[in-house]
Formats: C-alpha cells, structure tokens, sequence
C-alpha cells in the first residue's frame, strides 16, 4: 500500500470523527433552539460565511468556480448535479432533529447503514464520476459485516421503551442521503478540480433550501424561530467542521469510491463516538463494552474487505 493510499485511508477516518462531533453539536444546538431546521440553518449559514470569506481571497475558489461553469456550459456536468448541497442541507435538518432524541452512537448506526446501502449503488453505477467499480460479494459482504459491527457497538443501548423508530428510519434516510450526495459532490469536484470550490458550491445550495424550508414551515406550521443562545461556543461548530468535511469528501471519494470511504470513515465516526461519550456525553449515555467491540469490529470489517485502493479503484470495462 503506497504511502498517498495510507493517507487517504487516513483522512477518510478523519471524516468519520467530523460526522460524529458535528453530530454532537448541531444535536445540542437543535436541542437548545427547539428547532431542528433552523439549527441546521444556523450551521449551515455560518459554514457558508466562512467559505464566502475564503473564496473573496482564493483565486483556486475562483477557478474551480469557471470550470464548472465551462463544465455545464460544455454539457459535461448535468446542471442538477449542482444541488448537492441541497441533499446535504436535509442531512443536516434531519441530523439535528434526531440527534436529541437518539443520542449520537444510535443515529451513528442507522446513518451507517444507510449510507452503505447507497455507496453499493452508487459505486456500482459509477455516480461518483470516476467510473464503474465492482461490487464484488466480499465487498458486499464488508458492508453487511461493519453494518452489524456498529449494532454490536449500541446492543446496550436499544431500549424499546425509549427508542424512536421512526427517528432510526430517519437517521437511515440520512445515511442514504450523504452516500448520495458524496457521489455528486465526486462529479463536481471532477470538473472544479477545486475541492473548497465544491465545498463553496454546497454550502450555497444547502443554505438555500434551508431558508425555504424554514420559512415554509414557520407560514404553514407551528415552528417558530427563536433567539439564539448565548453558548456554549461548541454549538456552533458544525458549520466549520462541514467547509472542511465536504472539502475532504470530494476529493477522497474519486480516488477511494464511495464504498471504501464509507467503510473507512465508519472507524472514524465509532471512534469520534467514544470520545463524545467519554468527554461530553448526551443523557442515558455510557461507554460500554459493546461500544468497544464494535469498533474493533469494524476494522476488521475493513481488513476482511480488503478495501485498499487498488480493489477501491478497480473500474468495469464498457461494453
């Protein structure tokens, strides 16, 4: 394995972390707003502030804003693949609302299930813009393994009596959500060549749908925006973890494909779980041996699927 491949592999776990401390704050952000979309649109909104600042100073924003628009105008890029960040801001809507009434390590699991059911798709009608990958049984049989390495880490946990689910159908909705956008975002950064321009892009769309469906709600419904509070700062984190995750994700997932991204970034998010629960834990949470079985689990998941970069990146010839 080459030492860019280790480093990959690497920054793909990185993501996973990121999933689970922006989880953890766009969850205590919704629970203390009581308003999951518009949590989601202070997180969203913020992230957007920040990329715009970068993008008055980066010519490579710049430039990867001109290609994709030479993209589109060539029809190379299908202008709808553009509204990545619209799937990206009902991630984050549905992430926020759930997380409360979950917890983190739960909707960890059901995001992860979803999510790897999508990457199978995705990867094998080759939607990230890199080409067709095979989806080989024990790849599939990878997925199914870190699928119930992660239920084996919240055996503990799951409670009939207290366990929403709904909120875990949602959650699943989620994952599927991102392995989706994961691969749009792969297309866009395909013709950008600018990761932050792809992230820039998303941060736009999301932000976008975000106050439309905010401002649908409080006309047809009973939510209500509502002052922000006053701290702690973490809460408000989630936008600056997202600049940096969907840079990321844009550029691993062509070189990785979405399966073994996922794959790898579950490591990442179990681990990033633990920490929360051990540092800045939700109510009714505690570590728990199952929690630590399972992440070990899902290594081995990893090294069962063999999913280094030259299985990742295996194309299918077009007949």
């Amino acid at each position: 394995m080459s030492k860019k491949t280790q480093r990959l592999d690497f920054l793909a776990a990185i993501s996973g972390v990121m999933i689970a401390l922006q989880a953890r704050a766009n969850g205590e952000l919704s629970h203390r707003l009581g308003n999951g979309v518009e949590a989601a649109l202070v997180s969203f909104g913020s992230g957007l502030i920040i990329i715009a600042i970068v993008a008055l100073f980066s010519p490579k924003i710049k430039e990867g804003a001109r290609n994709l628009r030479g993209a589109v105008a060539r029809k190379e890029l299908p202008r709808w693949t553009l509204f990545a960040g619209a799937l990206g801001g009902s991630f984050v809507a549905v992430q926020t609302h759930i997380v409360p009434l979950i917890g983190v390590a739960i909707y960890s699991v059901a995001s992860i299930a979803g999510q790897t059911a999508a990457s199978l798709i995705v990867d094998r009608i080759g939607f990230t813009g890199g080409g067709k990958k095979h989806i080989t049984p024990r790849r599939v049989g990878a997925a199914f393994f870190t699928v119930f390495a992660v239920l084996i880490s919240v055996l503990d946990r799951i409670d009939a009596k207290d366990l929403s689910l709904f909120a875990v159908l949602l959650g699943c909705v989620a994952g599927a959500i991102v392995g989706v956008q994961r691969a749009m975002n792969g297309q866009i950064n395909e013709h950008s060549h600018q990761s932050f321009t792809t992230s820039f892009l998303n941060f736009i769309m999301g932000t976008t749908f975000l106050v439309i469906f905010l401002a649908i709600l409080a006309i047809f419904s009973s939510e209500k925006v509502v002052p922000l509070p006053a701290g702690p700062w973490w809460i408000y984190t989630g936008g600056v973890i997202g600049v940096v995750y969907i840079a990321f994700t844009s550029t691993i997932v062509q070189h990785l494909g979405v399966l073994t991204f996922t794959l790898f970034s579950v490591g990442g998010q179990l681990l990033g779980s633990l920490l929360i629960d051990l540092y800045s834990p939700t109510n009714g949470v505690h570590v728990s041996i199952y929690l630590v079985t399972g992440i070990a689990m899902t290594y081995l998941g990893v090294i069962v699927g063999g999913v280094n970069n030259s299985q990742g990146r295996k194309r299918l010839t077009h007949k």
